[in-house]
């Protein structure tokens, strides 16, 4: 008897760049959209899914702001990241002239400029693939939508363009989820990614000396997000990146002063780092 098919899932519409990230990682997984990241997560937690992909950061439009707020509340660890290139394009039905164009607000302001360019008038949805699958509900001549050429594709929408954001480049940073961690096993000549989240204790320079150990023992973050922990206005969460296998020993000696000027420390998974990093 085979086993079950790996189970992968992700948040928002069929079609979304979530769901090409999955295709693209996890080409023969049973993929399932989630109507919330909070959804993605407890399916597996629960589980119901194997991995979930969520996107972190977005190289245009900045940090994810909910999935800062889920990670400490989840008990799963990080196995992967993945960086996915974001190909907006423009849709719309067969035989169409738009006369405006739907997408979710961030891709919008990314094709701004195009925009203009075709004299559409931009209407904000609630995400890329939904507004896709509206515009070919809807069966409106005089609509266009703008989202992944997967949605394209599931929605039968012909593309009028390719490549419509206005700066290139525009890259997703994903994080896959696991209820197991695996990190690999440590290689000196190998590049690896070590995330963690910690609050530190209420001292002066606390941060200052909490952070010290990377910098003594020559490590490289490469990333670090502070945010509210919710309970008080005096206490502040770090998440931070570092350009490093745990079980590296310059890694360890840094995370024993991170833990003696923290109050707590949580290790929230090492994994390879992508190859985009060296490009």
């Amino acid at each position: 008897m085979s086993e079950h098919p790996l189970c992968v899932v992700f948040q928002g519409e069929p079609g979304a760049y979530s769901h090409l990230a999955c295709q693209t990682l996890y080409p023969n997984a049973q993929i399932q959209a989630c109507a919330t990241f909070v959804q993605a997560l407890q399916k597996v937690e629960q589980g119901i899914a194997d991995l979930a992909v969520i996107p972190l950061e977005n190289t245009t439009a900045g940090r994810v702001e909910e999935i800062y707020r889920q990670v400490p509340k989840t008990h799963l660890h990080i196995i992967a990241e993945h960086f996915q290139p974001v190909n907006h394009c423009l849709m719309a039905l067969a035989g169409a002239t738009p006369s405006y164009v739907m997408s979710h607000p961030q891709a919008l302001a990314q094709c701004h400029d195009h925009i203009l360019e075709h004299g559409l008038e931009a209407r904000a949805e609630f995400d890329t693939a939904g507004a896709a699958q509206l515009l070919a509900q809807s069966g409106d001549l005089n609509g266009a939508a703008i989202a992944s050429e997967l949605a394209a594709q599931l929605y039968n929408l012909e593309i009028v363009q390719t490549h419509f954001e206005d700066v290139t480049g525009n890259t997703t940073r994903f994080l896959i989820f696991a209820r197991e961690p695996s990190p690999p096993v440590y290689d000196a000549t190998q590049k690896y990614i070590t995330s963690l989240l910690f609050d530190v204790r209420n001292i002066p320079a606390a941060l200052y000396k909490a952070l010290g150990g990377f910098a003594t023992n020559g490590l490289n973050l490469i990333k670090i997000e502070s945010y509210m922990d919710g309970k008080t206005l005096n206490s502040s969460r770090f998440h931070i990146d570092v350009a490093c296998h745990l079980d590296d020993p310059a890694m360890q000696r840094a995370m024993e002063e991170l833990a003696y000027f923290s109050n707590t420390v949580r290790w929230l998974g090492t994994y390879p780092a992508h190859p985009f990093r060296s490009l």
